[in-house]
């Protein structure tokens, strides 16, 4: 029996940083769990990981909330990132004065960005509960590196070369 798993969403729009650049965080969340998720955004150093943050702890309630009104019961600790997308916004066309009183034009990038949280399959958190831990075993350790010799001896002294008489 196959049961449709539903999708809570949460969307930013009109962010002023470029795809390309909401990405890169995107990344780095798309897949994990939303507890992972969360701590990595809140401690990456890029501008937009604040308003990503944002957006995940508002797709997470938005989860609790539609989970609440359709009596559904939600396990928050087994939610997910799902989708995480940066689409391209409208651009702004700038100018900017160039040499020689000329104008260079210029285009700021806007960001849509969309994420999606759902809840992990029953069947896996089923498999998680019911396996029991089995004790593993340590790899043996490797030999320890043999200690390299002292470096090599001068070589002894040459006598001086005598040179032979000559008859």
């Amino acid at each position: 029996m196959a049961v449709a798993i539903k999708e809570y969403r949460a969307e930013a729009r009109f962010q002023r940083v470029s795809p390309q650049k909401a990405r890169l965080v995107l990344d780095l969340i798309k897949g994990l769990n939303v507890e992972q998720a969360l701590n990595t955004a809140a401690f990456t150093k890029k501008r937009i990981a604040p308003v990503i943050h944002k957006l995940l702890t508002s797709a997470v309630d938005n989860a609790k909330y539609v989970s609440g009104e359709e009596g559904i019961d939600l396990d928050v600790d087994n939610l997910y990132v799902k989708t995480a997308l940066a689409n391209d916004g409208p651009r702004m066309k700038r100018v900017r004065p160039a040499p020689q009183g000329r104008a260079n034009r210029y285009q700021r990038r806007l960001t849509h960005i969309v994420l999606s949280v759902a809840e992990r399959e029953s069947s896996v958190r089923s498999n998680l509960v019911t396996k029991v831990e089995e004790p593993v075993a340590e790899p043996k350790a490797a030999p320890a590196a043999k200690k390299k010799t002292a470096a090599k001896k001068a070589p002894a002294a040459k006598k001086p070369a005598t040179k032979k008489a000559a008859k």
